[in-house]
């Protein structure tokens, strides 16, 4: 895509780099943004040359959520307008979790709303110093979307998950960190840097292995105990199958690391 876009797809080896691009706008969703997001979605679900997913914004914010000028310009067309623009970011959020790969979300700045939303999917969620987190919805009269309600109360409980969506607190990175809703927190200098680092190691893991993990940890909230562990019991054994569980238990005996080609 053109550096024009307001999503910027970038691929470098196995690495693809998602960068929401309307930094005049705070990375706010509108259609094209959205209808944009799912497409790369599907894009990097279906290419098997892609084995990790890096989810970033362009400029000061990460994502100041939907937007909230184009809401208020549509007049009486608005609640259509949001149906459509959920509806391309509920089908691009799927994707992203669901995909066999695993999603870093480089937090670079604010995220509000669905910004939100999008930077507590990732597995790996990395904040520069200077972003901070707001759900904000009820505060202009909205409820919430891009499954924070669903991921919200898992990550930190529904008791902190009840504070956050009601209050609209706003909190900052080493909160976050405390609260479970990212991973850590770095410099702003030291963001790409550790993005890097972290998607090159991803991307060089055993890809079957993160993508059943992933499948596995998704899923453990609607299933009983035991239905989980029949789960887990079938998901290691078929994994037991591929080229790349061979090379980790031959590593394992010759004292190497693996190679997950």
């Amino acid at each position: 895509m053109s550096a024009e876009s307001s999503l910027v797809v970038t691929v470098d080896g196995a690495v693809a780099t998602l960068r929401l691009n309307r930094p005049t706008a705070g990375n706010s969703l509108d259609v094209p943004l959205a209808r944009s997001l799912m497409e790369a979605a599907i894009r990097c679900d279906e290419d098997p040359a892609i084995r990790c997913v890096v989810l970033t914004g362009t400029g000061r914010f990460f994502c100041a959520g939907g937007d909230v000028g184009a809401f208020a310009a549509a007049g009486d067309a608005a609640p259509a307008l949001i149906k459509q623009i959920t509806g391309y970011l509920h089908l691009a959020i799927a994707r992203l979790a669901r995909m066999p790969k695993p999603l870093v979300t480089a937090i670079n700045g604010p995220a509000a709303g669905a910004g939100f939303s999008l930077a507590i999917l990732g597995d790996i969620a990395i904040a520069a110093r200077s972003a901070h987190f707001t759900l904000a919805y009820t505060a202009i009269g909205l409820s919430p979307d891009g499954g924070s309600t669903w991921l919200l109360p898992r990550l930190v409980g529904l008791r902190r998950a009840q504070e956050l969506a009601l209050l609209n607190r706003r909190v900052a990175g080493d909160e976050a960190v405390a609260l479970g809703l990212i991973t850590r927190v770095v410099d702003d200098s030291d963001l790409e840097t550790a993005i890097q680092a972290m998607a090159s190691d991803l991307s060089r893991g055993a890809t079957g292995a993160l993508g059943q993990t992933r499948r596995l940890l998704l899923n453990s909230f609607n299933a009983s105990f035991e239905t989980q562990m029949e789960d887990e019991s079938r998901g290691i054994s078929d994994a037991m199958r591929t080229a790349h569980a061979r090379e980790g238990a031959q590593s394992f005996v010759e004292k190497r690391k693996p190679i997950f080609a």
